[in-house]
């Protein structure tokens, strides 16, 4: 034998009735199959609603129960081709009796209401019954109220169960080949009827299932089976095909609306196999669940959640060592009909931490108060605390059991994306471990969960970015073309969730289209840089980086913001980290605090490993004695390429049509920038500088600088010509080159402009290279020598490409 759970849904229309009549009649050909069916989908919320409406007086109580009868009326009819005038006119004439007397007295007892609430499911069960009667099936309809015996508690009575099985068991042997049970309703010994609850049908059919010792249980709803998480919440979710009671069990308890705790109970008294099945899929996927489970699958198998949850805190000095706190806490909660879904309790025991239903939070507080009130007065307890806006997400696995690091990876998942944990706990069965959260970060928390526990191979990542010149384009290109080849070889989703200009800024969660970034961006909404990162705080995505392609001092202001959301920022622009030592200090300290990085590698030599490889040798144990640099492609490439023949107005501009100085050269024959750079190698050094520590040997001529204008500045160039050409000549007698170094040694750093004579490792030094030579404790008879280009838009986009994977690998 068998039996079959059908839902709401599954019944919810003329469409779905016809393929329950279909599963049915394949099930039924070789077993006798016993089936329960529940309302049709949304009638039991009508039938509590127009009870409500008749107890408030509200005389629209009648058209609801017009409406309720049209639609039974009118599916029976268009099932069987023909009026129905029996049953369902009897019926609907007993109900509008009841809510009439509900409407005279104003008042509705919880008898009343099961009564009235027990009409869906004998509407449902009735017309299923006639159509499948009708289409030559041999099925029995039989009244669950007749054979499932319960307590007086209405609303959500209890199984007698030792009655229920006497009637069950005697009608065991005359049923047939098809017997169908309206779901969640049963009577007292009175003939009263009851209801058994929220998940009351599965309930009714889980029992027969146990009373009938059935070879299998199938529910059939609109879904293939349990999921891995919620599919509203988390796109990637998948089916479970394998799941063991007890996973089940925290799986629906802990939100999964398949299935209901007690439902699964009867059956796993007696080692029942339950199926999940979608009665709109019948031959699809579906999930299975027994006693035992496969010790070889995942550690977790299901991550479940509850959205409106709140916490309920009680604490005191008074409370420590008195055992009667904890026992008159849950007995008011009780009394006052609070469900706890979640505690936890210092082992101070100053406080008792409760997590219950957002609608029980008044009846809780009024319980609480009620029953501490003389504590309360006498200030021994303080006034108890609720955080409303609260949510539980839930691991689940048998497997989890013993299982090292399950709890250290989701804390550490939630932490490095903000995500703050307010509430903890965990049963020693070690099968489930739950953390209340803000309901906010729900979303983002589950898929993170979600993402770390079963799609470990496939890391998503959204960036922000701001700035699309000529870096910025070559950045994204670069994502662009390198999308698929990280997907396929290294399981990593790199997604552009938001873009900004100066002007404009567009955002596009699942990420933007980066074929058609620059139309859209044209398209996006007006731009200003705190609203670009409200924007990324209220999307709330996981693995969300700030990438800063500008060289603003208003973006790198917002650092700090950033970081605070746990936020990483990789950025070129060099103004954050060369700012005064307490604001570089305090960046650093609020990414270390907050979980986030703050990663600026192409402050320095562009996409050359120079930050990189100097923080790994001084977090080996190393030391820096000296530091040697040509640190600026732009002032490199100018001094190379000028031999006297053209001027070197001509070769600065040249420079510029290239896209190796900024839109204003002064910037760059400055000398400040290479100064930043230098700034921030002492800086990850680990030394306490600033940028009056570094002296600079001016290397244009006087009054170059202070032009007012560019094509000032261009004019003053071309009017020391003779200043250029000098200099080159007795570079060039003496048999050296002009390289701008940046050196550090013997607590004294500069920046100047230098002979560097042939052997030397910058003599060579060719375009727009950049170079870095660290002296070291332990590179001291030579130097460890970086080397490369170090200007230009794709290799400094590289570079923050870079950045982002190493961040994201970290």
């Amino acid at each position: 034998m068998k039996v079959l759970k059908f839902g709401g849904t599954s019944v919810g229309s003329v469409a779905a009735i016809k393929s329950v009549a279909s599963i049915i009649n394949s099930a039924s050909t070789n077993n006798n199959i016993v089936v329960v069916v529940s309302a049709i989908g949304g009638v039991t919320n009508q039938l509590i609603q127009l009870s409500t409406r008749a107890q408030q007086g509200d005389t629209s109580y009648e058209a609801l129960i017009d409406q309720l009868k049209l639609q039974h009326t009118t599916m029976y009819s268009k099932l069987l081709g023909k009026e129905e005038e029996g049953f369902i006119n009897e019926l609907f004439s007993q109900l509008s009796e009841v809510c009439k007397g509900v409407f005279l007295l104003k008042e509705l007892t919880s008898r009343t209401s099961d009564f009235i609430q027990s009409c869906g499911e004998r509407l449902s069960s009735f017309i299923v019954f006639s159509y499948l009667k009708n289409e030559k099936v041999d099925i029995t309809l039989y009244d669950s109220r007749k054979y499932l015996i319960t307590d007086k508690q209405f609303g959500n009575a209890n199984i007698l169960i030792k009655e229920t099985s006497e009637l069950l068991l005697g009608l065991k042997s005359e049923m047939g080949s098809v017997s169908l049970f309206p779901g969640f309703i049963a009577s007292t010994l009175e003939n009263e009827t009851t209801t058994l609850g929220r998940g009351g049908s599965d309930y009714t059919a889980s029992l027969l299932a146990n009373v009938f010792e059935a070879e299998a249980l199938e529910i059939w709803t609109d879904v293939n089976g349990l999921m891995t998480a919620d599919p509203r919440l988390v796109k990637q979710a998948h089916l479970l095909p394998h799941v063991s009671y007890e996973e089940a069990l925290e799986l629906s308890h802990f939100g999964a609306k398949v299935l209901y705790p007690p439902s699964i109970q009867p059956a796993l008294d007696k080692g029942i196999t339950i199926w999940v099945k979608n009665t709109f899929d019948a031959e699809g996927e579906c999930t299975k669940i027994t006693k035992e489970w496969d010790e070889k699958k995942n550690l977790v198998r299901g991550i479940s959640s509850i959205k409106e949850i709140a916490l309920l805190n009680l604490s005191g000095n008074s409370m420590v060592g008195i055992p009667s706190f904890s026992f008159r806490l849950f007995r008011a909660l009780s009394e006052a009909r609070v469900n706890v879904i979640l505690i936890t309790q210092a082992s101070s025991e100053h406080s008792i931490c409760v997590a219950i239903s957002t609608v029980d939070v008044d009846k809780a507080k009024e319980a609480v108060n009620q029953e501490f009130k003389t504590e309360l007065e006498l200030r021994k307890l303080n006034a108890v605390s609720i955080d409303t806006d609260m949510s539980i997400l839930a691991l689940v696995g048998a497997n989890m059991k013993n299982q090292v690091g399950i709890c250290g990876k989701m804390f550490d998942t939630l932490g490095r994306n903000g995500i703050s944990v307010t509430a903890i706990a965990q049963g020693s069965s070690e099968r489930n471990i739950s953390a209340v959260i803000h309901r906010s970060d729900m979303k983002k928390a589950i898929n993170l969960l979600h993402e770390s526990f079963f799609l470990s191979e496939i890391k998503k990542v959204h960036l922000f970015i701001v700035g699309v010149g000529n870096v910025g384009r070559a950045f994204l290109n670069q994502i662009s073309e390198q999308q698929e080849y990280l997907l396929k070889e290294h399981h990593l989703n790199i997604l552009v969730a938001g873009i900004a200009n100066s002007k404009q800024s567009y955002f596009e969660e699942e990420g933007i289209d980066l074929k058609r970034w620059a139309d859209l961006l044209n398209d996006g909404d007006a731009y200003h840089i705190d609203s670009f990162v409200s924007r990324i705080d209220e999307l709330n995505l996981r693995n969300s980086v700030f990438v800063d392609i500008t060289a603003s001092e208003d973006i790198a202001q917002v650092y700090q913001a950033v970081l605070e959301k746990s936020i990483s920022v990789v950025t070129p622009n060099k103004i954050a980290a060369t700012r005064s030592m307490e604001q570089y200090r305090k960046l650093k300290q609020t990414a270390r605090k907050y979980g986030a990085q703050f990663l600026f590698e192409t402050n320095v030599a562009a996409g050359l490993p120079v930050i990189s490889t100097l923080n790994d040798l001084i977090k080996s144990g190393d030391k820096i004695l000296s530091i040697e640099a040509v640190l600026s492609g732009t002032l490199n490439y100018l001094f190379n390429e000028y031999n006297g023949q053209s001027t070197f107005k001509s070769i600065i501009e040249s420079a510029k049509a290239l896209g190796l100085t900024e839109p204003d050269p002064r910037l760059d024959l400055s000398g400040e920038d290479v100064i930043r750079k230098l700034l921030i190698l002492m800086r990850e050094s680990g030394l306490e500088v600033e940028m009056m520590d570094v002296d600079l040997v001016p290397f244009l001529p006087e009054g170059c600088l202070e032009a007012p204008s560019l094509d000032s500045f261009y004019k003053k160039i071309e009017n020391n010509e003779p200043y250029f050409k000098a200099i080159y000549n007795e570079a060039e007698q003496a048999k050296t080159k002009l390289r701008v170094v940046a050196s550090y040694k013997n607590g004294k750093a500069t920046v100047g402009l230098q002979k560097i004579e042939e052997g030397h490792p910058f003599y060579f030094l060719e375009g727009k290279d950049n170079i870095v030579l660290f002296h070291t404790e332990r590179y001291k008879a030579q130097p460890l020598v970086i080397k490369g280009a170090g200007a230009g838009a794709e290799v400094t986009a590289s570079g923050i490409f870079a950045d982002v994977l190493r961040l994201v690998n970290s």
